[in-house]
């Protein structure tokens, strides 16, 4: 036996995405950037969305996926929403069936919930916000050359998708607001 096979959860979130408060339901995953001259550097962003509102609550740029990586992204997380015990739901990357990385939330006294083998629809809402990222913020501005104009952007459009985009869905409200409003 694997050892990380001992980490697997079940799919508990089962593709039910509405919610109707904070702090329920956080996703997790990332997704990749590249920067450079010719796009020749990758890393990776990995991201923790909470499902209410769709609003990014933590987020860290790393070089490759790591457990230490996703548990700084949910210490981040954790520091922003306070003593809270949402299903935290992810994808079976190793990362994320990890002992280190499932120890840390199981001191959260978190519900683990993981994505079927080959299903990226059990984190759809994940998946459309690195789409909507990346096709309305990260495609739409020049390509970083630097490191630092990477996470310049990066911070810019987290920013903008938390704080200034607006949508029907959430009663003409930014994720920020809708998640304020209701906490």
């Amino acid at each position: 036996m694997k050892q990380q096979e001992q980490y697997l959860q079940d799919n508990v979130l089962n593709q039910r995405f509405g919610v109707n408060q904070p702090n329920q339901v956080w996703l997790a995953d990332s997704t990749e950037l590249t920067y450079g001259v010719n796009g020749q550097y990758k890393v990776r962003l990995s991201g923790a969305l909470d499902l209410y509102g769709r609003h990014l609550i933590a987020h860290k740029l790393s070089e490759t996926e790591t457990s230490k990586a996703k548990v700084q992204v949910f210490q981040r997380a954790f520091n922003f929403a306070g003593d809270v015990h949402p299903v935290v739901h992810t994808d079976r990357g190793s990362a994320c069936t990890s002992g280190t990385f499932n120890n840390f939330l199981a001191q959260h006294e978190v519900t683990r919930s993981m994505s079927r083998p080959g299903t990226p629809y059990d984190n759809a809402p994940m998946e459309r916000w690195w789409n909507e990222f990346k096709l309305r913020w990260i495609d739409r501005h020049a390509k970083p050359v630097t490191y630092k104009e990477l996470v310049a952007l990066v911070e810019e459009g987290i920013n903008y998708f938390n704080q200034l985009d607006r949508s029907p869905a959430r009663n003409d409200l930014t994720p920020a607001e809708h998640w304020n409003e209701a906490v």
